[in-house]
């Protein structure tokens, strides 16, 4: 058994470390711009881009969802992530809600980036680690005006 762990660590090591075609959380770095018509709905795209951290470089938790639903204007229970991400997106049907949804987002994000950034001057190691989460975030960020310009105009 521990032959087997050994090797797949090894290959783990081979394919993942080091290799530039992945960044330092294992996901494919992509540079490329998002069309957002590949999407049926600015919940999609905005589920697509915010809820998983591997794509946003912020993790956002069902309390968080709340407080940004708060923020913006909308009360809600805690239910599961997904089913608290499309009761905020029904809040946000109308160009005005939408952006108050967006500017929650964003100061969520941005504190969340403050921690990083706290972290990275406290302990220099962690710079590989969280600053390609902050460049993840500030990407996500740049789509907000894209989905308003998209999906409300």
């Amino acid at each position: 058994m521990n032959d087997l762990r050994e090797e797949f660590e090894n290959i783990s090591a081979q394919n993942f470390n080091g290799n530039r075609a992945f960044g330092p959380d294992g996901q494919c770095d992509s540079d490329e711009e998002v069309d957002l018509k590949d999407y049926p709905s600015y919940t999609e795209v905005l589920y697509a881009k915010l809820i998983a951290p591997h794509v946003s470089g912020i993790y956002i938790s069902r309390w968080d969802i709340k407080e940004i639903a708060l923020a913006a204007g909308d009360s809600m229970a805690i239910h599961p992530r997904k089913r608290m991400f499309e009761l905020l997106m029904k809040f946000a049907t109308s160009k005005e809600n939408m952006q108050l949804v967006l500017d929650a987002l964003e100061n969520h994000m941005e504190e969340k980036i403050d921690i990083y950034t706290e972290l990275m001057t406290s302990f220099p190691h962690s710079a590989e680690i969280f600053q390609p989460k902050i460049e993840k975030a500030r990407k996500t960020m740049k789509l907000f005006p894209q989905i308003i310009e998209e999906y409300f105009e």
